[in-house]
């Protein structure tokens, strides 16, 4: 069997594994929390009816009242469609994982299970892949095809580049995306310069602004605490940089903590200061429950 068509029938077998699980996930659990927490853009004009106890007299119409001899009301009802963005990282910190998954194992099924809970609602949905560039930029459909082609590139898409720049997906959206839209931000969101300050808060309050805007964080639990494992060799995914360092030194592993620890606490002020919904998933959790606090939250 050729190597070409091999890889097509793993390709669309793992598409088809994850479109069932999360279709499963989305309909069972998160098309109803996702409706309640993601509002439509407002309220529209439906029908005329008759008056009812207990309807508010703020909504009568005084022009079919006196047509009819009877008192009538109109009815509003939600204007409910959405478009929904997924800003999806794809740097190659995302292969890491100690525990069942990678990091990007983690977002790519997530991801899916927010584009089917958009699609059960009818609602558009768009992803845009990033690296330290925009790498693949699907604009906002609908329809099963379109959820589809999402799904193969969560999977399948290999980016041109390392780094990670996700002031420059935030601005991309800003710049894309005119009218207001529902976007998830889903990163590992090590983006951040030597003393462990995130260098995308300019984007993300221009974002933010325009856009109702939450950031699904994932994180595998040994990258942020070193096992005292002693001298081995590291090297950074995305520069490539490598280094030797002595793990057993209670000094080393203290500092490389506290790095994690003050990046986190300067993500968490930029979110609440520019008002950013927030949920922050580990590669060995339970991801419903997260982006259950994530809807409940709102």
């Amino acid at each position: 069997m050729p190597s070409s068509f091999r890889s097509t029938s793993d390709l669309l077998r793992r598409v088809r594994k994850v479109e069932i699980k999360t279709k499963a996930l989305s309909r069972q659990i998160f098309a109803g929390e996702y409706h309640s927490a993601f509002k439509g853009r407002g309220m529209a004009f439906s029908e005329v009816r008759e008056y009812r106890w207990g309807d508010d007299v703020r909504n009568m119409d005084w022009n079919v009242t006196a047509r009819l001899r009877s008192p009538y009301v109109k009815v509003f009802e939600e204007e409910r469609e959405l478009t929904v963005v997924l800003l999806v990282d794809v740097s190659r910190s995302g292969l890491f994982g100690t525990d069942t998954r990678t990091k990007r194992d983690l977002v790519a099924e997530i991801a899916a299970v927010l584009s089917f809970s958009a699609s059960l609602n009818n609602d558009k949905v768009g992803a845009l892949f990033f690296s330290d560039r925009v790498e693949k930029f699907i604009p906002p459909g609908k329809g099963r095809s379109h959820l589809l082609h999402i799904i193969r590139e969560l999977i399948e898409l290999q980016p041109t580049s390392d780094g990670t720049d996700i002031g420059a997906a935030l601005r991309f959206l800003s710049g894309a995306i005119k009218k207001k839209c529902t976007a998830f931000l889903l990163s590992d969101m090590l983006d951040a310069d030597a003393q462990g300050n995130p260098r995308y808060e300019d984007a993300l309050k221009v974002a933010a602004s325009r856009h109702d805007l939450s950031v699904i964080e994932v994180y595998d639990p040994l990258e942020r605490h070193l096992p005292a494992a002693g001298l081995i060799k590291v090297k950074d995914a995305e520069t490539g940089r490598s280094a030797w360092v002595n793990t057993d030194a209670r000094r080393t592993r203290e500092a490389y903590a506290a790095w994690f620890r003050g990046l986190g606490e300067r993500e968490r002020q930029l979110f609440n200061r520019y008002r950013v919904d927030h949920v922050s998933i580990a590669t060995g959790d339970d991801y419903v429950k997260g982006l259950m606090a994530l809807f409940h939250g709102r």
